[in-house]
C-alpha cells in the first residue's frame, strides 16, 4: 500500500530515495521493492540513540550523502518517527543542498513522543510508546534480525 501511494505521489518523476541507517535497512529493502518509480538510493549515517533508551536531543550527522541533491525529489526514509527531532534534523541538513522537494516516509509513527511538530508523509503503523526493536530496530545494537516487531521487555534495560 505504501508502494503504490508512493508511486501515485511521484508519478512521472524520479526520486533520490535516501535512508537513515542503521535502523532503516531492512524496511527500505522491502519498501523499493514495492515502488515501481525510477529512483536513485543513497544512505545518511544518523545517530540518534547510541546505547540507550532515549534519543539525543540533537541527533548527529555522522556521513553525508555521495548524491547531489539540487533540484532532486528526495524522499527520506527512516524506521522509526519518534521524538521527531531526527527526521527534523535531516530534513534540515537536505533542505540546505536545495533539493526540488523533500518528503518523508517511516515504518513506525509513535506520535505520543513528538517534540516538535514534525509529521511523515507517510508511515506504515502507529504504535503506542514503548520500546520496540526488529526489523532493523534495535537496543545497543542487538536485535535487529528478529525478522518481526517486538516490544522490549523492560529487564534488558533496567541492568
Amino acid at each position: 500500500m505504501l508502494g503504490a501511494e508512493i508511486d501515485s505521489f511521484y508519478e512521472g518523476k524520479e526520486i533520490l530515495l535516501v535512508t537513515l541507517l542503521d535502523g532503516a535497512i531492512v524496511f527500505t529493502a522491502d519498501l523499493i521493492r514495492n515502488l515501481s518509480i525510477r529512483l536513485r538510493l543513497d544512505c545518511i549515517r544518523v545517530s540518534s540513540y547510541g546505547n540507550s533508551m532515549d534519543p539525543e536531543t540533537a541527533p548527529r550527522i555522522l556521513s553525508s550523502l555521495k548524491s547531489e541533491v539540487q533540484g532532486k525529489h528526495v524522499l527520506l526514509v527512516d524506521d522509526i518517527l519518534d521524538t521527531g527531532n531526527t527526521m527534523e534534523r535531516v530534513s534540515q541538513e537536505v533542505f540546505s543542498q536545495s533539493p526540488a522537494s523533500v518528503h518523508t516516509c517511516v515504518f513506525l509513527d509513535k506520535p505520543d513522543r513528538r517534540q516538535n511538530n514534525f509529521r511523515a508523509d507517510w508511515f506504515g503503523f502507529a504504535i503506542p510508546d514503548e520500546f520496540v526493536v526488529g526489523y532493523g530496530l534495535d537496543y545497543a545494537g542487538q536485535y535487529r534480525h528478529l525478522p518481526y516487531i517486538a516490544t522490549l521487555k523492560p529487564s534488558v534495560y533496567r541492568q
